[in-house]
Protein backbone atom coordinates (compact mmCIF):
# COMPACT_ATOMS: atom_id res chain seq x y z
CA UNK A 1 0.00 0.00 0.00
CA UNK A 2 1.30 3.42 -0.79
CA UNK A 3 2.46 5.39 2.24
CA UNK A 4 0.13 8.15 3.41
CA UNK A 5 1.82 11.11 5.03
CA UNK A 6 0.77 11.62 8.63
CA UNK A 7 -0.87 8.20 9.01
CA UNK A 8 0.35 7.03 12.41
CA UNK A 9 -1.69 3.81 12.67
CA UNK A 10 0.52 0.78 13.37
CA UNK A 11 1.43 -1.50 10.49
CA UNK A 12 -0.52 -4.76 10.42
CA UNK A 13 1.00 -6.46 7.36
CA UNK A 14 3.93 -5.46 5.17
CA UNK A 15 5.44 -7.45 2.32
CA UNK A 16 8.58 -6.27 0.56
CA UNK A 17 9.91 -7.61 -2.72
CA UNK A 18 7.91 -10.83 -2.47
CA UNK A 19 8.83 -13.48 -5.06
CA UNK A 20 7.41 -16.96 -5.42
CA UNK A 21 8.27 -19.58 -8.02
CA UNK A 22 6.94 -23.08 -8.53
CA UNK A 23 9.78 -24.76 -10.41
CA UNK A 24 10.38 -22.66 -13.53
CA UNK A 25 7.08 -20.78 -13.15
CA UNK A 26 7.53 -17.41 -11.42
CA UNK A 27 4.13 -16.53 -9.95
CA UNK A 28 5.07 -13.46 -7.87
CA UNK A 29 7.67 -11.06 -9.21
CA UNK A 30 8.58 -8.64 -6.46
CA UNK A 31 5.30 -7.58 -4.82
CA UNK A 32 5.48 -4.90 -2.12
CA UNK A 33 2.37 -3.99 -0.17
CA UNK A 34 1.42 -2.63 3.24
CA UNK A 35 -1.77 -2.59 5.31
CA UNK A 36 -2.15 -0.58 8.48
CA UNK A 37 -4.44 -1.55 11.32
CA UNK A 38 -8.02 -0.93 10.23
CA UNK A 39 -7.27 -1.07 6.50
CA UNK A 40 -9.39 -3.21 4.22
CA UNK A 41 -7.21 -4.11 1.26
CA UNK A 42 -8.98 -5.74 -1.69
CA UNK A 43 -6.76 -7.65 -4.11
CA UNK A 44 -8.19 -8.09 -7.59
CA UNK A 45 -6.87 -9.54 -10.84
CA UNK A 46 -7.38 -12.27 -13.39
CA UNK A 47 -6.93 -15.97 -12.86
CA UNK A 48 -3.23 -16.84 -12.46
CA UNK A 49 -2.21 -13.31 -11.51
CA UNK A 50 -0.79 -14.47 -8.16
CA UNK A 51 -3.50 -13.20 -5.80
CA UNK A 52 -4.06 -16.35 -3.77
CA UNK A 53 -0.35 -17.23 -3.79
CA UNK A 54 0.44 -13.83 -2.29
CA UNK A 55 -2.10 -14.35 0.47
CA UNK A 56 -0.81 -17.85 1.22
CA UNK A 57 2.76 -16.55 1.42
CA UNK A 58 1.78 -14.01 4.08
CA UNK A 59 1.13 -16.76 6.63
CA UNK A 60 3.63 -19.19 5.08
CA UNK A 61 1.15 -21.72 3.76
CA UNK A 62 3.44 -21.22 0.75
CA UNK A 63 7.15 -20.58 1.27
CA UNK A 64 8.27 -17.35 -0.43
CA UNK A 65 11.20 -17.69 -2.81
CA UNK A 66 12.51 -14.25 -1.82
CA UNK A 67 11.42 -11.08 -0.08
CA UNK A 68 10.45 -10.08 3.42
CA UNK A 69 7.19 -10.33 5.36
CA UNK A 70 6.46 -8.31 8.51
CA UNK A 71 3.41 -8.88 10.71
CA UNK A 72 2.68 -6.19 13.26
CA UNK A 73 6.10 -4.72 12.53
CA UNK A 74 7.84 -8.03 13.32
CA UNK A 75 9.96 -9.43 10.50
CA UNK A 76 9.57 -13.13 9.82
CA UNK A 77 12.97 -14.80 10.16
CA UNK A 78 13.83 -16.74 6.99
CA UNK A 79 16.67 -18.82 5.60
CA UNK A 80 18.39 -17.89 2.32
CA UNK A 81 15.90 -20.05 0.39
CA UNK A 82 12.98 -18.09 1.86
CA UNK A 83 11.80 -20.83 4.22
CA UNK A 84 10.99 -19.95 7.85
CA UNK A 85 14.01 -20.04 10.14
CA UNK A 86 11.99 -20.17 13.37
CA UNK A 87 9.06 -22.59 13.43
CA UNK A 88 7.76 -21.24 16.75
CA UNK A 89 7.69 -17.72 15.37
CA UNK A 90 5.68 -18.90 12.35
CA UNK A 91 3.18 -20.72 14.56
CA UNK A 92 2.78 -17.64 16.75
CA UNK A 93 2.34 -15.31 13.78
CA UNK A 94 -0.15 -17.64 12.12
CA UNK A 95 -2.27 -17.43 15.25
CA UNK A 96 -2.50 -13.66 14.73
CA UNK A 97 -3.79 -14.08 11.16
CA UNK A 98 -7.29 -15.45 10.65
CA UNK A 99 -7.41 -17.24 7.28
CA UNK A 100 -10.65 -17.97 5.43
CA UNK A 101 -10.34 -20.21 2.36
CA UNK A 102 -12.42 -20.76 -0.75
CA UNK A 103 -13.43 -24.27 0.31
CA UNK A 104 -14.39 -23.65 3.98
CA UNK A 105 -11.92 -26.31 5.31
CA UNK A 106 -14.15 -27.26 8.23
CA UNK A 107 -13.50 -30.61 9.93
CA UNK A 108 -16.33 -32.83 8.74
CA UNK A 109 -16.24 -35.15 11.77
CA UNK A 110 -16.71 -32.31 14.26
CA UNK A 111 -19.78 -30.21 14.98
CA UNK A 112 -19.66 -26.51 14.16
CA UNK A 113 -19.02 -25.66 17.82
CA UNK A 114 -16.24 -28.26 18.01
CA UNK A 115 -14.70 -26.76 14.86
CA UNK A 116 -14.62 -23.35 16.53
CA UNK A 117 -13.09 -24.39 19.85
CA UNK A 118 -10.53 -26.91 18.55
CA UNK A 119 -7.58 -24.54 18.11
CA UNK A 120 -8.33 -22.19 21.04
CA UNK A 121 -8.56 -25.15 23.46
CA UNK A 122 -5.88 -27.51 22.12
CA UNK A 123 -3.35 -25.04 20.68
CA UNK A 124 -3.88 -21.73 22.51
CA UNK A 125 -4.78 -23.48 25.81
CA UNK A 126 -7.87 -21.33 26.34
CA UNK A 127 -10.05 -22.86 29.09
CA UNK A 128 -12.84 -24.82 27.43
CA UNK A 129 -15.69 -22.88 29.03
CA UNK A 130 -14.18 -19.60 27.82
CA UNK A 131 -13.66 -20.99 24.33
CA UNK A 132 -17.24 -22.28 24.16
CA UNK A 133 -18.65 -18.95 25.35
CA UNK A 134 -16.63 -17.07 22.72
CA UNK A 135 -17.60 -19.55 20.00
CA UNK A 136 -21.30 -19.30 20.84
CA UNK A 137 -21.08 -15.52 20.80
CA UNK A 138 -19.40 -15.55 17.37
CA UNK A 139 -21.86 -18.08 15.94
CA UNK A 140 -24.70 -15.81 17.00
CA UNK A 141 -22.94 -12.91 15.36
CA UNK A 142 -22.74 -14.69 11.98
CA UNK A 143 -26.33 -15.90 12.26
CA UNK A 144 -25.59 -19.53 13.18
CA UNK A 145 -26.48 -19.68 16.88
CA UNK A 146 -28.87 -22.58 16.30
CA UNK A 147 -26.29 -24.59 14.30
CA UNK A 148 -23.68 -25.12 17.03
CA UNK A 149 -24.38 -28.85 17.35
CA UNK A 150 -24.74 -29.52 13.63
CA UNK A 151 -22.10 -31.17 11.43
CA UNK A 152 -20.81 -29.24 8.37
CA UNK A 153 -22.42 -31.65 5.87
CA UNK A 154 -25.85 -30.46 7.02
CA UNK A 155 -25.14 -26.79 6.32
CA UNK A 156 -25.37 -24.89 3.07
CA UNK A 157 -22.17 -23.57 1.52
CA UNK A 158 -22.97 -20.08 2.75
CA UNK A 159 -23.54 -21.33 6.28
CA UNK A 160 -20.28 -23.30 6.18
CA UNK A 161 -18.37 -20.24 5.06
CA UNK A 162 -19.93 -18.11 7.79
CA UNK A 163 -18.90 -20.82 10.28
CA UNK A 164 -15.37 -20.72 8.85
CA UNK A 165 -15.27 -16.94 9.39
CA UNK A 166 -16.43 -17.41 12.99
CA UNK A 167 -13.75 -20.07 13.48
CA UNK A 168 -11.06 -17.65 12.26
CA UNK A 169 -12.40 -14.94 14.59
CA UNK A 170 -12.14 -17.35 17.56
CA UNK A 171 -8.37 -16.90 17.34
CA UNK A 172 -8.84 -13.17 18.04
CA UNK A 173 -6.54 -12.39 15.11
CA UNK A 174 -4.68 -9.18 14.41
CA UNK A 175 -5.85 -9.35 10.79
CA UNK A 176 -8.15 -11.46 8.63
CA UNK A 177 -7.08 -12.94 5.29
CA UNK A 178 -9.86 -13.93 2.87
CA UNK A 179 -8.98 -16.01 -0.19
CA UNK A 180 -11.95 -15.58 -2.57
CA UNK A 181 -14.40 -16.50 0.19
CA UNK A 182 -17.44 -16.54 -2.12
CA UNK A 183 -16.00 -18.26 -5.20
CA UNK A 184 -17.24 -21.74 -4.22
CA UNK A 185 -20.76 -20.56 -3.38
CA UNK A 186 -23.93 -20.67 -5.39
CA UNK A 187 -24.89 -17.12 -6.45
CA UNK A 188 -27.85 -16.92 -4.07
CA UNK A 189 -25.56 -17.62 -1.08
CA UNK A 190 -22.90 -15.03 -1.84
CA UNK A 191 -24.76 -12.13 -0.23
CA UNK A 192 -24.99 -13.70 3.23
CA UNK A 193 -21.21 -14.18 3.39
CA UNK A 194 -20.46 -10.70 2.06
CA UNK A 195 -22.82 -9.26 4.69
CA UNK A 196 -20.71 -10.83 7.46
CA UNK A 197 -17.49 -9.46 5.93
CA UNK A 198 -19.13 -6.06 5.55
CA UNK A 199 -19.98 -6.08 9.27
CA UNK A 200 -16.36 -6.91 10.13
CA UNK A 201 -15.23 -4.00 7.96
CA UNK A 202 -17.65 -1.65 9.69
CA UNK A 203 -16.10 -2.41 13.08
CA UNK A 204 -12.64 -1.46 11.80
CA UNK A 205 -11.13 -4.93 11.57
CA UNK A 206 -7.95 -5.22 9.48
CA UNK A 207 -8.56 -7.35 6.40
CA UNK A 208 -6.85 -8.42 3.21
CA UNK A 209 -9.40 -9.78 0.77
CA UNK A 210 -8.74 -11.56 -2.52
CA UNK A 211 -12.03 -11.25 -4.36
CA UNK A 212 -13.74 -11.25 -7.74
CA UNK A 213 -16.71 -9.32 -6.31
CA UNK A 214 -15.90 -5.93 -7.80
CA UNK A 215 -18.96 -4.09 -6.50
CA UNK A 216 -18.21 -5.31 -2.99
CA UNK A 217 -14.52 -4.32 -3.25
CA UNK A 218 -15.50 -0.87 -4.44
CA UNK A 219 -17.95 -0.35 -1.57
CA UNK A 220 -16.00 -1.87 1.32
CA UNK A 221 -12.25 -1.60 0.64
CA UNK A 222 -10.11 1.30 1.79
CA UNK A 223 -7.42 0.34 -0.73
CA UNK A 224 -7.52 -1.76 -3.91
CA UNK A 225 -4.59 -3.59 -5.48
CA UNK A 226 -4.72 -4.88 -9.06
CA UNK A 227 -2.30 -7.76 -9.66
CA UNK A 228 -1.34 -8.77 -13.19
CA UNK A 229 1.15 -11.48 -14.06
CA UNK A 230 2.66 -11.53 -10.57
CA UNK A 231 3.16 -7.78 -10.22
CA UNK A 232 1.14 -4.85 -8.91
CA UNK A 233 -0.09 -3.11 -12.04
CA UNK A 234 -2.07 -0.43 -10.23
CA UNK A 235 -3.27 0.38 -6.72
CA UNK A 236 -5.05 3.13 -4.84
CA UNK A 237 -8.35 4.11 -3.22
CA UNK A 238 -11.33 2.27 -4.73
CA UNK A 239 -12.77 5.43 -6.26
CA UNK A 240 -9.53 5.89 -8.23
CA UNK A 241 -8.92 2.25 -9.21
CA UNK A 242 -12.50 1.64 -10.29
CA UNK A 243 -13.54 5.16 -11.24
CA UNK A 244 -10.42 6.37 -13.03
CA UNK A 245 -8.12 3.45 -13.89
CA UNK A 246 -4.80 4.48 -15.43
CA UNK A 247 -3.37 1.32 -16.96
CA UNK A 248 -4.77 -0.23 -20.11
CA UNK A 249 -4.61 -3.69 -18.53
CA UNK A 250 -6.75 -2.61 -15.58
CA UNK A 251 -9.24 -0.92 -17.91
CA UNK A 252 -9.50 -4.13 -19.92
CA UNK A 253 -9.85 -6.24 -16.77
CA UNK A 254 -12.65 -4.09 -15.40
CA UNK A 255 -14.48 -4.26 -18.73
CA UNK A 256 -14.15 -8.05 -18.76
CA UNK A 257 -15.66 -8.43 -15.28
CA UNK A 258 -18.10 -5.55 -15.56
Amino acid sequence: MSETAGDTRPEAIRIEGLHKSFGQLEVLKGVSLMAREGDIVAVIGGSGSGKSTMLRCINFLETPSAGQILIGGEAVATRPDGSPANRRQIERIRQSLGMVFQQFNLWSHKTILENLIEVPVHVLRVPKDQAVARAERLLARVGLAEKAGVYPAFLSGGQQQRAAIARALCMEPRAMLFDEPTSALDPELVGEVLAVIRDLAAEGRTMMLVTHEMKFAREVASHVVYLHNGQIEEQGPPEAVFGNPQSDRLKQFLRSVG
